[in-house]
């Protein structure tokens, strides 16, 4: 099986789909996947406000893994079945994982302080096309006319988005476009790291190392100063909704979800996000995208999602 194949979105973390399962339990499963999605979606307005306090990109993600962490502990504990947990190579590749996981919050929320949800959203949506390119360079996927094309639309859809064609003229820096595309790259490294830990065990033990990962490495950057002042500031409540939204229930529901969503409709499905990330920022936070910045959004999530549904059809 191709890389791409392996890690062209997020319905490709596990495959145990089986085609005898009944209409009400897809119907189950693939409301589960939204849901995760519209979690997902809502996690980036909730970081939006906390980083328009004053409060870290760094410290945000840390809160949003640390909690997470606490669920998907519970969830081991509840179901400690098959863990692998004495395998080298579970916690090999759950490390892996968890350093994507790291870098995707941090950039993700990095993109948002230097931009706005609804862009940051859509950058990191982007993850599968750089997979495709990255298997391109180094020979493990052919290019074909039509990943070749999408591709290319899709780089149109990111300028007109990021009008990084009008020097001086959008409101969005560098440094929020490049942190938004290096978020949907740390989100492939994580679906890689994943995908190979949950063959060696549970995908909740899997989890617990990913997310535990994530605090060690995110505890120094995020400053435990700023750790610790959280507990007493009047946002708590706030960092405690974003990792149960964010990093607990979302991861959850998601993976629950995904063991009986055929590939392609969760593809379709995961659109929630970025959709709900782009009315959240409207509706709530009072930004606002131009006609040519919907047209790259529009460009970018029907190009990606037929990419990620190609991908599928084609294991």
């Amino acid at each position: 099986m191709s890389t791409s194949n392996r890690l062209a979105g997020r319905e490709s973390i596990l495959t145990d789909h089986t085609p005898e399962q009944s209409g009400d339990r897809a119907l189950r499963s693939a409301m589960l996947v939204a849901l995760a999605a519209l979690f997902w979606g809502l996690s980036g307005g909730i970081g939006a406000i906390l980083l328009a306090e004053g409060w870290g990109s760094f410290v945000v993600s840390f809160y949003r893994g640390i909690v997470g962490l606490l669920f998907v502990l519970v969830w081991l504990i509840l179901r400690p079945g098959n863990s692998g947990l004495a395998k080298p190579r579970l916690w090999f590749w759950a490390a892996v994982a968890g350093l994507g996981v790291a870098g995707n919050f941090s950039f993700y929320f990095l993109s948002i302080s230097e931009g706005s949800v609804a862009v940051a959203a859509t950058l990191m949506y982007c993850a599968p096309v750089f997979v495709f390119l990255v298997s391109f360079a180094i020979g493990l996927e052919q290019p074909t006319p039509f990943k070749c094309v999408a591709i290319v639309i899709v780089i149109v859809g990111i300028a007109l988005l990021t009008g990084i064609y009008d020097v001086g003229g959008s409101s969005i820096t560098w440094v929020g476009v490049v942190a938004g595309l290096l978020s949907g790259l740390s989100y492939a490294l994580f679906i890689f790291g994943f995908k190979f830990a949950a063959r060696n065990g549970s995908p909740q033990a899997a989890l617990v190392i990913a997310f535990a990962v994530l605090g060690i490495v995110l505890i120094w950057p995020a400053s435990l100063v700023q750790v610790i002042a959280v507990l007493g500031a009047p946002e708590w409540p706030m960092f405690i909704a974003l990792g149960v939204l964010g990093g607990g229930v979302s991861f959850i529901s998601y993976i629950v979800g995904l063991k009986h969503t055929v590939p392609t409709v969760a593809a379709v499905v995961a659109m929630v996000e970025p959709v709900t990330a782009t009315l959240f920022g409207i509706l709530l936070l009072n930004e606002s995208l131009g006609g040519v910045q919907f047209l790259g959004m529009g460009l970018i999530l029907v190009t990606v999602t037929a990419l990620s549904v190609y991908s599928s059809k084609s294991q």
